[in-house]
Order: structure tokens, then sequence, then C-alpha cells
């Protein structure tokens, strides 16, 4: 029984790495190379998602060595965000996160035009800078 158990820990512990980094990791590849857009969505919304996760993770860490079934809470969580038959990353990145950034970006422009007429100035001129026209692709 020891040796089952064991082996039992092992593959739990393997399991975390190979469902929250592994897969996901071969999947954007694969989504990169494909033609088609969607995949792309649902592994760019898993890494937004995942990033957040480790985010809030390290910042209540010290709250969740206090919860004993964190660790497979949260590996339920992220099969769920990771497999393609559930697609949760892209159900949340639609439902929650797409609704708060445009809100964000709303709010930020009508705030922009009040403050600076011209429109070139601070924050939104950097914003623009740094990120792509629509249309625009880089040579590699």
């Amino acid at each position: 029984m020891g040796q089952f158990w064991t082996l039992i820990t092992q593959l739990h512990s393997l399991s975390g790495p190979v469902l929250m980094l592994l897969y996901p990791l071969y999947a954007s590849v694969e989504a990169i190379e494909s033609t088609s857009k969607l995949d792309d969505q649902q592994w760019l919304a898993y890494w937004i998602l995942y990033s957040f996760l480790t985010l809030m993770e390290m910042l209540f860490q010290p709250i969740l060595e206090w919860i004993p079934i964190w660790y497979d809470v949260k590996l339920l969580f992220v099969i769920w965000l990771v497999l393609p038959q559930f697609q949760g990353a892209a159900f949340l990145y639609e439902r929650f996160v797409r609704e708060q950034i445009n809100k964000y970006r709303s709010g930020a422009s009508d705030h922009h035009q009040q403050k600076s007429p011209n429109g070139s100035k601070g924050k939104h001129k950097f914003l623009q800078f740094v990120t792509p026209k629509k249309g625009e692709q880089e040579a590699y």
C-alpha cells in the first residue's frame, strides 16, 4: 500500500505542471501555427487568466496555506480552463475580462478626451506607441 500511495502522490504532484504549463505551451504553439483564430483566443485567454491566478496566489499565499484542498481546487479549475471540451478560458475572458477591459478603455478615453483635447499627451500617447495598429504585421 505504501508504494501505491507514493505513486499516487507523485502523479498528483506531476499533474499540476503538466496540466498548467506543458499542455498549454504545446497547445499554444499549435494554435499559433494553425490558421484558426478561435484557438488563438482560447490560449491567449488561458495565459491571461493563468497569470492572474498565479499573481493572486502569490499575494494570498499566507491565507491559501491554511486551505488544505487549495491545490486540488486550483487543479480542477485549470483543467476546466484548459480542456477543449469546456473552453473555460475563452468563456471567462468573454464573460468577465473583456467587459472590464471595455469599461476601462471607454472610461480612460472619456477621461483622456476631457483632460487633453489634442489626444497626444501622457499615458495615452505611450499606449498608442506600444500597441500595434490594426493591419500592422512585424517581419520576423
